[in-house]
């Protein structure tokens, strides 16, 4: 693996709209980020993911996109933009933004003259296909539910949209729709952008003639899932190596995909030294106990699935490429609630999560608030939600025959809005996100009411969940986390932990998640206790130096470590 300037870095997500709000709009917005440019410093951040703040209706949340080449007028200007472009540049930060091109919002300028003229040039931006025997061209179904057909008003025309009706998918055979894209890519790299997201990107390639890839329905309502039709779509590489060379390579920018459905055999196609991208995200985890049938039909995470799922994942990548890590993101729950088992939510063990993900071989990317370890929030009723996706799983449950109060634990376990609650940054009214009021719900636990349960039984202080509090604290989660980006940059062992081999140990071992890191200059053992109960393990050597432990004690006798429960320790061996 070639080393690249992004290796060693750590990356940062942004929710934008529930980030830090400057005006009292209730919504966060550009002006807020750069007002908090110094505090990610402080947290050892290098790149900045900012999630979509194009011109959008919002229908889901930014991803729809209306104008390309504008910041939306509810998250500032463009010039706010580059004004945060050059405060970050100032720290040797870098902005990534979101870019979205799988499909557009209808409000694009593009849908509304494909509208107009269904026959016409823009109609070929887009998907218009006739009605097959009076029906939409097949049975696929959109992500968020329902047909990924949507009738062409006046027409006996389907537009293909395979998320929200309001989100047309692009038509990326159409060279003339490439080149719009690669330039507005490339007009904001001119301009000091250092790099893209790439939401949804693996859908950009359907799966052709649409009438031809009609599936086994895996719902009583007759449709399959639309990510299906990716294992058909063919020439994906070809479209992605033109969007390389024609926007990435020139400017050397840094690319991340949202990558989805991929075969072992094409990481090193995507990640490798002339990859597609940069890095690609890694979803095994985020995928564990999931059913086609919908979240009622979900299996809760185990310990040993998790570090199952971690570790195929770095088995797999291995040198090919640098993987990106993550334990939540905008679309998930937070991680620390679905991967803790229910009762053992403490500050250690969500110190011990931060230390698997640091430890792995990837760059890892944190997201707002999993810093501070924010959880899930508690909703007491379907008309609290936001997310187009959650609303209808909601509905995709009851229909199951699941009542109300079953189906909202449901929303409180797996909806997209956990993760989208306002940042939590002192214990001021709304958690200082907002003078507003706040466009979702601040999670109470910001304060010490509702909070996460003390670490020790000999601390009865039960601990406010916000950026002030645990600034002053420090056996925080956040000055956890500003141990381990310290730790990662540290010259004595960034080259081992951000290149050296990646070897399972103890991997027989239930409720266990351990590991060695292998550089040239050191072995790090990184040793994690995924259970509540004490264990004593059996080191393999003599320890050199402790370098990182979530707790005081470092119990060893007759070469026997006792780990208390959920303690994390990363040991130098000699």
């Amino acid at each position: 693996m070639q080393k690249k300037w992004w290796h060693g870095k750590v990356a940062y997500q942004i929710y934008p709209k529930s980030f830090k709000d400057t005006t009292g709009s209730g919504i966060g917005d550009l002006n807020g980020v750069t007002e908090k440019l110094d505090y990610l410093k402080s947290l050892g951040v290098d790149i900045i993911w900012i999630s979509p703040c194009y011109v959008s209706p919002l229908a889901d949340e930014g991803y729809d996109i209306a104008d390309y080449y504008k910041i939306d007028p509810r998250f500032g200007t463009n010039g706010d933009m580059w004004r945060l472009i050059s405060e970050a540049k100032k720290r040797d930060m870098y902005i990534l933004m979101d870019l979205v091109v799988n499909h557009c919002s209808d409000e694009h300028e593009w849908f509304q003259k494909a509208l107009a003229d269904p026959y016409g040039k823009y109609a070929g931006y887009f998907y218009f296909e006739k009605a097959v025997d009076g029906h939409a061209p097949n049975n696929w179904r959109s992500y968020f539910g329902g047909s990924a057909w949507e009738k062409v008003p006046g027409t006996d025309l389907y537009y293909l949209h395979l998320f929200h009706k309001k989100q047309p998918d692009l038509n990326w055979e159409n060279r003339e729709l490439r080149e719009e894209i690669y330039k507005m890519m490339n007009w904001w790299l001119d301009r000091g952008v250092a790099g893209f997201r790439l939401d949804a990107i693996m859908n950009i390639k359907k799966a052709l003639p649409f009438e031809a890839y009609n599936y086994e329905p895996d719902r009583d309502d007759g449709m399959c899932r639309a990510s299906r039709m990716i294992q058909d779509a063919k020439g994906i590489g070809d479209i992605l190596a033109e969007m390389r060379d024609r926007t990435f390579k020139p400017h050397n920018a840094f690319s991340v995909g949202e990558i989805f459905n991929n075969t072992n055999e094409q990481i090193p196609e995507f990640i490798g030294d002339n990859g597609y991208f940069s890095s690609m995200f890694d979803f095994r985890e985020t995928i564990l106990g999931a059913s086609d049938k919908g979240w009622y039909d979900f299996e809760p995470v185990t310990p040993d699935e998790y570090r199952d799922a971690c570790f195929m994942t770095q088995r797999v990548v291995d040198d090919q490429g640098m993987v990106s890590t993550i334990i939540e993101n905008h679309d998930e729950p937070r991680g620390v609630s679905r991967y803790i088992p229910e009762g053992d939510l403490t500050d250690r063990s969500k110190k011990f999560l931060a230390v698997m993900q640091f430890m792995q071989k990837g760059l890892p990317f944190i997201y707002q608030g999993q810093e501070i370890g924010m959880e899930n929030v508690v909703l007491h009723s379907i008309d609290e939600v936001d997310d187009i996706s959650t609303i209808d799983e909601f509905k995709v449950a009851r229909e199951a025959g699941l009542s109300d109060e079953a189906a909202l634990k449901l929303v409180n376990t797996y909806s997209r809005d956990n993760a989208r609650t306002p940042m939590q940054w002192d214990d001021s009214e709304h958690a200082g996100f907002t003078t507003g009021t706040p466009w979702l719900p601040v999670n109470p636990n910001y304060r010490q009411e509702g909070a996460t349960s003390p670490v020790s039984a000999d601390d009865p202080e039960i601990k406010p969940v916000n950026v002030a509090a645990e600034n002053r604290d420090p056996d925080s989660v956040l000055n956890w986390y500003r141990k381990l980006t310290s730790l990662r940059k540290n010259s004595d062992y960034s080259d081992t932990i951000v290149y050296g081999e990646f070897i399972p140990f103890m991997e027989d071992q239930s409720n266990f998640m351990s590991f060695y890191r292998k550089g040239k200059a050191q072995t790090l053992l990184v040793l994690g206790n995924y259970r509540n109960e004490r264990r004593e393990v059996k080191l393999p050597g003599e320890v050199r130096q402790v370098v990182l432990n979530t707790c005081e004690d470092f119990s060893v006798k007759d070469g026997v470590l006792t780990m208390d429960g959920y303690q994390a320790v990363v040991l130098e061996m000699r």
